[in-house]
């Protein structure tokens, strides 16, 4: 299949977003937006590096890949709208298994409806995925690390540690308990998209999904704002049966792991019960893990039973 065959093969029969006038078939797409902010994103997905075939199929590589882009928009506040994808194919990869690749961003672009607006197609020596999302929000209403403030109260959806768990399973032959759940938390996460909408009437919130570790994704926060945060080990939200992986790999994976995609923030102490009413509405399991203390310095630390800790910005980094 040449390249404007398979463009024509993953081209959409119909639009789902309103705004858009014209899709994939141009040399760009066109879009139509009034009274409402545009955010976009982009973030790129290298085999080897960011997913493996022996862990992981296609069709979840594109999820995946579509999922952390969802995620940065849902940290900014915006519901996701459209997305472009640019793949370099290399040559032993079948059309086929391209078109997977394109049915797990599909798979997952329709629970949002969004669009598949553009994007490009090149051969080359190994396989990577490139997107770019765009995504709204109401007027001034788009969420900044920079917003925390002194006495804000800080939380976390869903658990910490999943991910790495599940990449613990897939790597670590043995026996597991809930090893699906696991697996497919490491596969497929969930974007917290909806939670991240259903905030557009609280005042002030900052937002960090976290896709590079709890304690990197609070120390971008705390850098930001130019505060300090404290958050309480027993108060971070595990999975039910997370205790049976040793110790030591529980406590990296729930600070430094990262790959869950989940949200921290911070809000203002009386608006606390308007973010629990959107987790309830959007039925997203959220947690009250620490609060935001005197701006002595721009640092996090972890509460423990024997005082506190530094929390430094260890986890995956590129180019380190």
């Amino acid at each position: 299949m040449d390249e404007f065959s398979f463009i024509d093969s993953i081209k959409q029969k119909y639009y789902r977003q309103p705004t858009l006038l014209r899709g994939v078939g141009d040399d760009a797409a066109v879009f139509r937006q009034q009274n409402r902010d545009i955010v976009t994103s982009v973030d790129t997905m290298v085999e080897n590096v960011h997913f493996s075939k022996h862990t992981m199929s296609l069709f979840h590589a594109g999820y995946r890949a579509l999922a952390a882009n969802i995620s940065d928009l849902a940290a900014m506040g915006a519901t996701p709208a459209f997305y472009l994808t640019s793949i370099v194919i290399p040559s032993d990869l079948k059309a086929e298994s391209v078109t997977r690749i394109f049915s797990g961003m599909d798979y997952l672009a329709s629970m949002y409806q969004m669009d598949l607006i553009g994007g490009d197609t090149v051969s080359g020596s190994e396989l990577s995925i490139s997107i770019t999302v765009i995504g709204y929000t109401d007027s001034g209403k788009a969420r900044y690390r920079s917003s925390a403030r002194e006495g804000d109260v800080i939380f976390v959806t869903g658990s910490l540690g999943d991910s790495q768990a599940g990449f613990h399973i897939l790597t670590n032959k043995g026996e597991y308990v809930e090893e699906d759940y696991f697996i497919r938390r490491h596969r497929m996460p969930s974007p917290r998209a909806e939670f991240a909408a259903e905030l557009q009437g609280v005042r002030r919130v900052s937002l960090n999904d976290i896709s590079d570790g709890l304690a990197s994704e609070l120390n971008e926060i705390a850098e930001a704002s130019q505060l300090t945060m404290v958050v309480k080990e027993t108060a971070l939200p595990v999975s039910t049966h997370y205790s049976q992986f040793p110790t030591q790999l529980q406590y990296k994976w729930k600070l430094y792991g990262g790959e869950d995609f989940e949200l921290v923030g911070t809000v203002a102490k009386e608006d606390w019960e308007s973010v629990r009413e959107a987790a309830e509405n959007t039925n997203t399991p959220i947690t009250r893990i620490g609060y935001v203390a005197r701006p002595q310095s721009s640092h996090v630390y972890l509460e423990t039973a024997n005082g506190k800790t530094p929390l430094y910005k260890e986890g995956y980094t590129h180019l380190k």
